[in-house]
């Protein structure tokens, strides 16, 4: 019993420093406006798409379009590690928020021998699968990987995304009934 506790005490704590890291995004980004690793404005939704991209792919399918693009050397900023995120709801389009419940994140940062540092967030707890998206990261903010990292690694995931999607679809779409042409038997 007492371990499950500790558990229990170490989700509590993880969650409340990843929502803090997460709700302060804004103003740790004001703070550290002198860095070099300060986004360019136009960069940012260039950015979201990918991460968006990379958020629902798989693990293994990123790490071998990485590996073949060969990526650079790069630390650890910090370590691939599991919290715990709340999630907030309306109920229409104007009440007020309420706290659906809680969503297990991945999250890693990295940094490359060049200087520049990406993170990686995912649903989940894969720990890889943050590295390699903080590793993307980097690498499209990186003059040297942007253009490769965009045409080898985030438009292939893209398009097999969207056929995916399309697929479920279609199939969808086939089991579509239209009340509206049924026929109403008189008797």
């Amino acid at each position: 019993m007492d371990t499950e506790f500790d558990v229990i005490e170490f989700s509590h704590c993880a969650s409340i420093k990843l929502s803090i890291n997460i709700y302060n995004l804004n103003w740790a980004m004001v703070m550290h406006a002198d860095t070099q690793n300060f986004p360019d404005q136009a960069a940012i939704p260039r950015r979201r798409a990918a991460m968006a991209v990379l958020a629902a792919s798989d693990a293994a399918a990123i790490d071998a379009r990485l590996d073949a693009l060969a990526p650079p050397a790069f630390t650890l900023l910090r370590e691939p590690e599991q919290g715990l995120v709340m999630l907030r709801g309306r109920i229409g389009g104007d009440g007020a928020a309420f706290n659906v419940g809680e969503a297990t994140v991945s999250r890693a940062a990295v940094r490359l021998a060049s200087g520049e540092v990406g993170f990686g967030y995912t649903l989940g707890r894969d720990r890889t699968k943050a590295r390699l998206i903080a590793l993307c990261d980097a690498l499209l903010q990186s003059a040297d990987y942007a253009a490769a990292v965009e045409a080898e690694v985030i438009a292939p995931l893209r398009t097999e995304i969207d056929a995916a999607r399309a697929e479920q679809a279609a199939q969808t779409a086939a089991t579509k009934v239209d009340f509206y042409t049924l026929v109403r038997g008189e008797g």
